[in-house]
């Protein structure tokens, strides 16, 4: 893929250009520069995670639920909740992107969730609870999966067919070359640096019965050992996953060669809707389709991963051993971190994965719910709902559909349905910070551009790595039971009537 097929890889060439860059004079002191910026944002940010902290006393209070636009649209989700994460989030995410997840908030929120909540007591129960996913909570989430799946199955058509036809079109390139080649072998089709690069990159290659022996190993291991831990996850199941794997995992590495687009979440889902529906209802189909995905995505995944880090190492002259090395390492120590990371967040947030709380895991839910989904069948929505489901599964196709027909420079204003399915259940707060960070960036390009596209990536890191830091304090203080001083919170005027006639009498 990297030597005969030449595939770009982009992110990973992008990756090579800025470690090389910064081994030129020029380059070492534009990221010292970088360093200086990146950390004034960090303390900036840090500090004010801090200063936040003093204002949340109890739920609901803090900026974090400040009504930017009244309490009526703070209601619906509309509102700026001082964020430094989404802020930083927004200005590295192209402008589209956050335009994408805003509008995507707009029609949800703004619009059909309202509408829909009228329909109380006609299209589904008024005693519901509202997480109930047979009442408003279910349109929130059916109709985002729909948008997702709709998203997720055109573009893994796109890239499986621009992955076999770019496949084939490489075969015959390399035959061709290979005939040329016998009658002009004093002829080479490589620059010196690529020759060097070549020479460097071949002469560590990773054996092939390394890499076969490895998997086998990895696959016997996950066969004894998962079924102990979900026990719904039958062997033969994670046999047969491990069987279809490869080739999968071919196709997501040589996709994401061509397109930089890593399917890893859209083979996660054709495991959820085929284990989950093997296993069935009576069986744990909705743990085994859940389980199932999360050992397809990490193999498929890390497929692609390792070829942008092999492309990376290759244009850098590094070994492709070391890479590997590096990301055995790096996985070994996912392994203690994450459990340990999760902990902290479970034992620290009583809210932890609800929508209404800090850290709502928008994917758990969504992905939860499409287990339930692939083994219970359609049955369990509300009504109408499949109607909805399939309207907007149908325009996410044609949406993409006449991005990629229309002109460029038409196409680029088109929003992405992928992008606009989470605020659908989330709301658009989140969608609203990132839109300021894009405004900020768009007004700093249009003042200085250089400066602009030097120093934001490096605002934005500070912004994001500051007020991620900032939770590992706010954890340990939360699990020591130390309570901030201040609940500020925002009534509205009947509230405050009525706190002002309990404490006048």
């Amino acid at each position: 893929m990297v030597v005969d097929f030449k595939l770009t890889y982009p992110s990973g060439t992008a990756t090579a250009h800025l470690i090389n860059s910064f081994h030129t004079p020029r380059g070492a002191a534009l990221a010292k520069k970088q360093v200086r910026m990146l950390g004034r944002f960090f303390s900036l940010s840090f500090l004010w995670g801090f200063f936040q902290w003093f204002f949340q006393a109890a739920d609901g209070c803090g900026f974090a639920h400040f009504p930017t636009f009244g309490l009526q649209a703070r209601a619906n989700r509309f509102y700026f909740d001082f964020s430094a994460t989404y802020i930083g989030v927004g200005m590295i995410c192209p402008h589209i992107i956050n335009v994408s997840v805003l509008v995507g908030g707009i029609i949800s929120w703004g619009i059909m969730w309202p509408l829909i909540e009228n329909k109380k007591g006609q299209w589904f129960s008024e005693k519901l609870s509202s997480d109930d996913l047979s009442g408003l909570e279910g349109y929130k989430v059916f109709i985002a999966i729909a948008i997702i799946l709709g998203d997720g199955l055109y573009n893994f058509f796109k890239v499986l067919t621009r992955t076999l036809s770019g496949l084939f079109s490489q075969l015959q390139h390399k035959r061709e070359a290979e005939d040329f080649s016998l009658g002009n072998s004093s002829r080479s089709e490589f620059s010196y640096d690529d020759e060097r690069r070549k020479q460097l990159f071949l002469k560590d290659q990773i054996p092939i019965w390394f890499a076969i022996g490895g998997y086998v190993v990895i696959a016997a291991v996950s066969i004894n050992t998962l079924p102990h831990i979900f026990s719904q996850l039958k062997w033969y199941y994670i046999l047969v996953i491990y069987v279809f794997a490869p080739i999968l995992a071919f196709c997501n590495a040589y996709g994401c060669g061509l397109t930089d687009w890593s399917l890893a979440s859209t083979y996660g889902k054709l495991a959820i809707f085929t284990i989950g529906a093997w296993a069935g209802p009576l069986h744990g189909g909705v743990i085994a389709g859940l389980a199932a995905c999360g050992v397809m995505m990490n193999i498929v995944s890390t497929a692609s991963d390792l070829m942008q880090d092999f492309k990376t190492g290759y244009l850098t002259l590094a070994s492709p051993r070391s890479m590997f090395v590096s990301q055995v390492v790096g996985t070994t120590m996912g392994c203690i971190i994450s459990p340990c990371v999760f902990w902290l967040f479970y034992k620290a947030f009583d809210d932890l994965g609800l929508r209404t709380g800090q850290y709502p895991a928008p994917n758990a839910v969504l992905f939860r719910n499409m287990s339930v989904l692939g083994v219970e069948g359609l049955s369990s929505l509300p009504k109408n709902c499949l109607t909805f489901c399939y309207v907007f599964f149908a325009t996410a196709i044609l949406v993409n559909l006449i991005k990629d027909l229309i002109p460029k420079k038409w196409a680029r204003f088109i929003p992405l349905p992928m992008a606009m399915a989470l605020p659908f259940y989330l709301g658009p707060y989140f969608a609203i910070d990132m839109s300021l960070g894009s405004l900020i960036l768009f007004v700093w390009q249009k003042l200085n551009k250089t400066k602009a596209d030097a120093f934001g990536p490096a605002v934005a890191s500070g912004l994001i790595c500051g007020d991620g830091i900032w939770m590992l304090p706010y954890s340990i203080l939360a699990l020591a039971e130390v309570k901030p001083p201040i609940c500020m919170k925002f009534l509205s005027r009947a509230t405050n009537a009525r706190v002002d006639k309990f404490l006048g009498s």
